[in-house]
């Protein structure tokens, strides 16, 4: 039997796991936390990172937990629309996910094969030729034929592996929130749809059915806001004082929304990427090789919403060159499929992100001048790279 250890418990680490594990692998899925608690927010998914998790056979239970995100169209400040809401075909359509009914679901797909250990801390990365791959946390070392970096942007293997990639500050922070349905405010339209602002983005989207939901619901609606400038480090009812100041007049329901959000719903994050992205997702190591997943190989800004996407894409592409070839080959294959993958979407998300980190009053005139165009047809093209991917088949 072949075995693999992931390093990493996010939602890309628990579905390669999964999916390796259906496919008759032994996992061994090594998280450094105490338990893996994911953030009480929500994610976005697009038609790829549906796609990817079909093709591992994970998205089984998707339709309970997955709300459709209608095209709420993109707005600035002054209420001027950018992009107009329009009738997208279902298909093309993203959902919006709770992240701990997102976590529970990828939980149950692990299936008897998968090995949970937490509290393990990897510290060190062995990739020797005619060793099989190893990863070690000082005390104890866990050999595989196959190991997955799914470990996130700070990412300790990639480091050791790819010293080229560094990780940097985007330039800016996000706060995420869910107002439960009990406490939601009462809006009369859809507040799925987005804003864009002078160095300031604010999303909405709602969770569920307000009737469906109770107290003890994760429903609710889920708001995302970022602004230029480093994280905030005062507590959390000072920062949604700012944020409420900062986004004060902007078009419903922003108001609304900050208005109903407690402190303990805030979850504050510093935005992050990798430049340059490392020159390799994949190594070679005697009979096998480690791999790069999700944010250890190309965390970026989530301007366009693809992070977790591409995890799910990292991991089904993996899964089935794994079925198709033998190792160290698929090693090899992974690499050259996923690398100009997500070069685009990184692209892309640079892009959004040099237009979201205007400063200055010249700039931002020119930025406020250039965001009628520039946005509609940026969004455009990160919608058609979302719709677009699809799963490697055996004739790729």
């Amino acid at each position: 039997m072949r075995t693999a250890v992931v390093v990493g418990g996010g939602p890309g680490g628990l579905a390669v796991s999964g999916a390796l594990a259906r496919s008759g692998w032994r996992v061994t899925l090594l998280e450094r936390a105490d338990r893996i608690r994911p953030e009480p927010t929500a994610v976005v998914l697009w038609p790829n990172g549906i796609r990817a998790l079909r093709a591992m056979d994970l998205a089984g239970g998707l339709d309970a937990i997955a709300t459709p995100l209608p095209d709420g169209g993109v707005r600035r400040p002054d209420g001027h629309w950018l992009v107009q809401p329009r009738q997208t075909p279902v298909e093309r359509l993203p959902v919006v996910v709770h992240r701990e009914d997102l976590h529970d679901a990828l939980i149950a797909g692990l299936g008897e094969r998968v090995e949970l250990r937490t509290g393990v801390t990897v510290r060190t990365v062995r990739v020797t030729p005619g060793e099989r791959p190893a990863v070690g946390d000082g005390r104890q070392t866990f050999e595989a034929d196959l190991v997955v970096a799914a470990d996130g942007a700070d990412s300790v293997i990639r480091r050791q592996l790819a010293p080229e990639a560094s990780l940097i500050s985007s330039g800016c922070a996000a706060w995420r929130a869910v107002i439960p349905w009990y406490r939601a405010p009462s809006l009369p339209e859809s507040v799925s749809g987005e804003i864009l602002g002078a160095g300031y983005r604010f999303v909405a989207a709602s969770l569920g059915d307000r009737g469906s939901s109770g107290a003890s619901s994760r429903g609710g609606i889920h708001w995302m806001a970022t602004a230029a400038g480093a994280p905030r480090p005062e507590p959390p009812e000072t920062q949604l004082a700012l944020l409420r100041r900062w986004y004060a007049g902007w078009p419903a329901p922003v108001d609304e929304l900050l208005a109903a959000t407690d402190p303990g719903d805030l979850v504050q994050q510093e935005i992050r990427e990798l430049r340059p992205l490392p020159r390799a997702y994949g190594f070679p190591a005697g009979p096998g090789g480690v791999v790069l997943l999700g944010d250890a190989a190309h965390a970026m800004p989530p301007h366009l919403g693809q992070g977790t996407c591409l995890a799910f894409e990292d991991a089904a592409t993996l899964a089935v060159l794994l079925r198709e070839s033998t190792l160290p080959d698929a090693v090899l294959a992974y690499d050259r499929a996923r690398r100009p993958r997500t070069a685009v979407v990184v692209r892309q998300t640079r892009r959004m992100s040099a237009v979201l980190r205007a400063r200055g009053r010249l700039a931002l005139r020119a930025r406020d001048a250039a965001l009628g165009t520039i946005t509609p047809r940026l969004l455009g093209s990160a919608a058609a790279v979302a719709t677009q991917w699809r799963p490697p088949t055996s004739s790729s």
